[in-house]
């Protein structure tokens, strides 16, 4: 079997724990627990490998790869070394929108001198010498023009697209129609999470809607320390985010029983430095049962948010090599529906994921 050959925007926490989570089951072979899918295909989780990077901090761009996903503000350290890297040396990307100003000094990015068409000449350079076939966009939260910049550098370079963050490209049909056309699979948009606050909260809503309760009222706070939630403080920068979030929620309720905005929150609160990549989120659902009498129920949930990040890429990256393998293109239907929060068809998540393991099933053989 050929290797993976992924390409990665974005040189944070996420990656950091994508790529030690990688190191971790290469270590442990007989380590099962936290995987979804052992195979996808033929398609191991040792068979993914990280040929081209691109990121704006300082302490990254002209590191290797395999040094840059330790360096400041990344705080994952679950191995002491990764060895799905390479050689490969992070390039400079443009910066664009991808920096907010909560951020920018815990990013510390580099002083840009070259101009946008050299940096896209560059990446573009970068990828084809590579031979990337999957690049995974994994920028902040709010970066619109830059992951656009990026879909742009996928079409261009006939690389399967997964965007990981809430900015709408796979499901925007306009985007979702380029790809089409180009014979390039894409898969998007904003990761959902293995254990995560979104996933528990559908659940819950399900969970309620399928016992014959109406809700009332539900809302969604998440807090956490990393930057992340720091670059969230810019709320101008939450908006898709929101969105997102929300209708990945209001999806699960019956039309004509779906939330007024008055009476649904769903969204990241505040940043707390000392949390790091824990993540804490409360969830509260109020509601009628039977002989329409109310209930509420409160939940707290405190997870590492880059596992959750990292189990679900390990995964959207290897649908998207069996994509292209088999000729496949456009939006990835089933793998956005499991895997994102803003897929451009929503569905349950039993339903989605039986759909995906019928895809996967039926396009290996």
């Amino acid at each position: 079997m050929q290797k993976i050959r992924v390409g990665v925007v974005g040189v944070g926490n996420c990656f950091a724990g994508l790529v030690q989570g990688i190191e971790f089951y290469k270590e442990n072979r007989n380590e099962k627990t936290g995987l979804m899918h052992e195979k996808i295909g033929n398609y191991g989780v040792e068979d993914i490998e990280f040929v081209s990077a691109f990121d704006v901090g300082k302490g990254k761009v002209g590191k290797l790869l395999s040094q840059a996903v330790y360096a400041d503000p990344n705080y994952v350290k679950w191995v002491d070394s990764v060895s799905s890297c390479g050689d490969t040396v992070v390039r400079e990307a443009p910066i664009l929108d991808g920096v907010g100003v909560y951020v920018a000094s815990m990013i510390k990015p580099v002083k840009q001198t070259k101009k946008i068409e050299e940096l896209k000449k560059e990446a573009l350079e970068e990828i084809e010498n590579t031979d990337t076939k999957v690049l995974l966009n994994y920028l902040p939260v709010g970066s619109q023009k830059a992951t656009e910049f990026w879909a742009e550098t996928a079409l261009e370079t006939g690389c399967a697209f997964v965007n990981c963050i809430p900015v709408f490209i796979a499901s925007d049909r306009s985007w979702e129609k380029r790809f089409e056309e180009k014979d390039i699979p894409v898969m998007g948009d904003d990761i959902k999470a293995v254990i995560g606050s979104t996933i528990t909260h559908r659940t819950l809503a399900k969970l309620c809607v399928d016992r014959g309760a109406t809700i009332d009222r539900t809302y969604q706070i998440n807090v956490g320390g990393n930057t992340d939630f720091a670059n969230m403080l810019e709320r101008e920068r939450l908006k898709s985010k929101k969105i997102s979030k929300t209708e990945a929620v209001q999806s699960l309720i019956p039309k004509g029983l779906k939330l007024e905005e008055k009476d649904i929150y769903i969204g990241p609160s505040d940043f707390i430095p000392f949390l790091g990549n824990t993540k804490l989120a409360f969830i509260r659902i109020e509601g009628r049962m039977y002989a329409n009498i109310p209930f509420n129920m409160e939940v707290r949930l405190e997870v590492n948010d880059k596992a959750n990040s990292g189990g679900i890429s390990i995964d959207a990256i290897r649908c998207s090599q069996l994509a292209l393998d088999k000729g496949i293109r456009g939006n990835l239907i089933y793998a956005s529906a499991y895997y994102m929060k803003h897929p451009p068809v929503q569905m349950g998540d039993e339903e989605a994921r039986k759909k995906l393991d019928e895809w996967i099933e039926e396009v290996t053989r």
